[in-house]
C-alpha cells in the first residue's frame, strides 16, 4: 500500500513579493506577523522612495531657467512644509482610525472615518489655498525672496498654492488605504502621480516657463488623485465610500482632529529642529552649509526605505488593536523594529565606509565633500538607534497615541537637541562636527526614551 502524504509549501519569496504588489486586502490580525510585514513593507517602501521624487524632478528641469527659478521653487517647497506637516498629521488620523476599525471587522465606520477625514482636509485646503492665491508674492517676500525671484516666481508659487488640495489628499488618501491594508494602491498612486509629472514637467516649463513646472506638478498629483478616489468609490478594497459617508459626524471628526492636531505638531517640531541643526552650521560658512545640506539629502533618501517599513507598525498596531489583540500589536512593533535595525546598519556600514563615493556623486569640492563626509559617518553611528526609534514613533501612531511621540520629540529636539548643538559647536568650539554629535545623540535618546515607554504599554488602552 502506498502512503500519499501532503506537504504545505510555503510559498517562494518571489511569490510572496508578487501578492504584496496586488491590490488585494488581507487580514493581517491573523496568521505569521514576518509575513504580514512583508506584505505591507514592501509597496509601502516603494511608496515612501516615490515620495521626495516630486521635488527632485521639479528642481532639474527648472535649474535650467537659471538661480531665480530654482531659489522660487526651494523657497515655496520651504514653506509648502508646513502644508505636509497638516498633510501627514491628518494621514495619521486617517490610518489610525480606520486601521482600528478594520481590526473590528467594521467597514462601513472604516469607510465614515476616511470620508471624515477628507472633510476636514478640503477644509484646510481651502483656506491655504486662498491664502495662496492672495498673498503668494508676500510669502515669498516673507521667506527672503529678492524682487527678481519674487517677480519671477509669484505664478508659480500661486499655482502651488492654490491647487493644494492635490497635495492635501494625496497625502490623506494613502494614510486611509495603509489603514485598511490596501498599501499597494497607496503606491500605485505615487508612482501614476510621478509619472505624469516627470512627462508633462519638461513640455509645460517649455510652453510656459516656471509656471509649468507647478502646473506639471500639480496636474500630475491631481491624476493620482483620481486613481485613489475612484478605488475609494468603485474599487474591489474593503473600504467603499458613499455620499452618506461625507455626512458631518462630530465625534468622528474630534477623534481625526485631536490625532492630527498633534501628529502635525510632531513632524512641525522635528521639521523646525532641523532648520535650527542648519541655522548653527550656517555661521560656519557656504561650504560647511552645503557639505551638510548634502549630508541631511542623502541621509533622507536612505531613510526613505526605512520609513516605508516602520509604517507597517502602524497598520498592524491598530488593526490588531482593533481586533482585541494587544500582544500581537506589541510581537509586530518587535518583529518591525529588528528589521528595520537590520536595514539600517547596513546602512551605517555603506555610510562610514563609502562616505566619499556618495557625496561625490552630488560635489566634488574638496571643502563641501569634507563636511558633509564627516557629517555622514559620525551621523550614521546613530542610524540603527534611529531604525528602531522610528518604528516606535509610528506604533504609537497607529495606536491613535499621536500624543506621547510628540512630547517626546518636543523634549529632545527643542529642550536638549538645539541648546546641546549650540553648546558643542559654538561654546566649545567643535564646529560642525559638534552639530552632528548632537543629533546622533538626540537620535539615541529618542529611541531609549520610546523603547520604555512602548514597553509600558499604555498605548495599548488608546480608545479612537
Amino acid at each position: 500500500m502506498t502512503v500519499h502524504t501532503t506537504h504545505e509549501r510555503k510559498p517562494s519569496l518571489w511569490s510572496n513579493l508578487k501578492t504584496s504588489l496586488k491590490s488585494e486586502h488581507q487580514d493581517f490580525t491573523t496568521g505569521s506577523i514576518r509575513k504580514a510585514i512583508f506584505m505591507l513593507a514592501i509597496p509601502m517602501i516603494l511608496e515612501m522612495c516615490m515620495e521626495s521624487v516630486f521635488a527632485v524632478v521639479d528642481i532639474f528641469f527648472v535649474g535650467k531657467l537659471g538661480p531665480n527659478a530654482a531659489a522660487a521653487v526651494g523657497l515655496t517647497e520651504s514653506f509648502l512644509t508646513i502644508l505636509y506637516s497638516v498633510a501627514i498629521g491628518l494621514s495619521m488620523g486617517a490610518t489610525a482610525m480606520v486601521a482600528r476599525r478594520v481590526g473590528e471587522k467594521n467597514y462601513d465606520d472604516a469607510a465614515k472615518a476616511g470620508a471624515q477625514a477628507a472633510l476636514l482636509a478640503l477644509l484646510v485646503s481651502v483656506i491655504i489655498s486662498i491664502v495662496g492665491f492672495f498673498y503668494a508674492g508676500t510669502i515669498l517676500s516673507l521667506m527672503g525672496a529678492n524682487a527678481a525671484i519674487i517677480e519671477m516666481g509669484t505664478t508659480y508659487a500661486r499655482i502651488m498654492l492654490s491647487g493644494n488640495i492635490v497635495i492635501m489628499l494625496l497625502f490623506l488618501i494613502n494614510g486611509i488605504f495603509r489603514g485598511a491594508g490596501d498599501a499597494t494602491i497607496a503606491m500605485r498612486s505615487l508612482w501614476l502621480a510621478n509619472i505624469c509629472n516627470i512627462i508633462l514637467c519638461p513640455i509645460l516649463i517649455h510652453y510656459f516657463g516656471l509656471p509649468g513646472a507647478a502646473m506639471a506638478t500639480t496636474t500630475g498629483r491631481g491624476i493620482g488623485v483620481c486613481y485613489q478616489v475612484y478605488h475609494l468609490f468603485k474599487g474591489k478594497g474593503i473600504i467603499k465610500i458613499h455620499l452618506r459617508h461625507f455626512i458631518p459626524d462630530v465625534s468622528v471628526l474630534k477623534g481625526i482632529f485631536k490625532i492630527a492636531s498633534t501628529g502635525t505638531l510632531q513632524f512641525l517640531i522635528g521639521s523646525a529642529s532641523w532648520i535650527a541643526m542648519a541655522r548653527i552650521i550656517a555661521g560656519f560658512g557656504g561650504d560647511a552649509i552645503a557639505g551638510y545640506t548634502i549630508a541631511i539629502r542623502l541621509l533622507i533618501f536612505f531613510l526613505m526605505p526605512a520609513w516605508g517599513l516602520s509604517n507597517a507598525a502602524a497598520t498592524l498596531v491598530g488593526q490588531n488593536l482593533g481586533a482585541q489583540q494587544p500582544d500581537r500589536a506589541e510581537k509586530s512593533v518587535w518583529k518591525t523594529a529588528q528589521y528595520n535595525a537590520i536595514f539600517m546598519a547596513i546602512v551605517s556600514v555603506l555610510f562610514f565606509t563609502c562616505a566619499e563615493f556618495f557625496v561625490s556623486l552630488i560635489n566634488n569640492d574638496p571643502a563641501v565633500v569634507k563636511t558633509a563626509v564627516l557629517a555622514l559617518r559620525i551621523v550614521s553611528l546613530g542610524y540603527i538607534f534611529y531604525g528602531v526609534g522610528m518604528v516606535m514613533i509610528n506604533a504609537f501612531n497607529g495606536a491613535g497615541d499621536s500624543k506621547t511621540p510628540t512630547w517626546i520629540n518636543l523634549f529632545w529636539f527643542w529642550v536638549f537637541q538645539i541648546p546641546f548643538a549650540y553648546l558643542l559647536a559654538i561654546v566649545w568650539n567643535m564646529g560642525p562636527t559638534g552639530v552632528f554629535i548632537a543629533i546622533v545623540v538626540t537620535e539615541t535618546c529618542i529611541t531609549i526614551t520610546s523603547v520604555i515607554l512602548f514597553k509600558r504599554g499604555k498605548w495599548k488602552l488608546i480608545k479612537i
